[in-house]
């Protein structure tokens, strides 16, 4: 099972379930599945060793965990050598506050989504971390009013 294109009903049927309650047991999996258990233990595993699932995460309320500011920022770099995105990268991966970073095409090299407490923590991070980032030329920064739609799941 190399990629997505090789699971068959049953594998689909699985990840669906175990994006929604990934402590689902074998035993109430096997239920929902209409397999045994052992057979949905051996798919899970399977599904495990391809990198197909990654890791099995507990999600937590970024908003009861006092931190109610998501803030995108548009990164722009000094230039595009592969040196300076690396050194980027590295450094962004080092920072709690950075949640997600995408290189981007368009008019910005990448985009971030950071999260924080308020304006003054934005600031702080704004300050001490993101316009220290290696190669950062330029920063634009929007603050969200309030999330929509936020998805974990992937749609298979």
């Amino acid at each position: 099972m190399d990629d997505i294109s090789e699971l068959d009903r049953f594998d689909t049927a699985i990840l669906e379930i175990l994006q929604h309650d990934g402590q689902c047991s074998f035993a109430e999996l096997s239920e929902r599945v209409g397999l045994s258990p052992s057979a949905c233990h051996k798919r899970v595993k399977a599904l495990w060793r391809s990198g197909v699932i990654t890791q099995q995460v507990a999600l937590v309320d970024e908003r009861r965990a006092g931190l109610e500011t998501s803030v995108f920022v548009q990164a722009t770099l000094k230039n595009q050598h592969q040196t300076t995105l690396t050194a980027f990268e590295k450094a962004v991966a080092m920072h709690r506050e950075i949640m997600e970073c995408y290189l981007m095409a368009g008019l910005s090299d990448y985009l971030l989504r950071i999260l924080c407490r308020d304006g003054a923590d934005y600031e702080r991070i704004h300050t001490e971390i993101l316009t220290q980032l290696p190669g950062v030329d330029r920063v634009i920064t929007n603050f969200a009013i309030r999330n929509v739609l936020r998805r974990t799941a992937v749609p298979i």
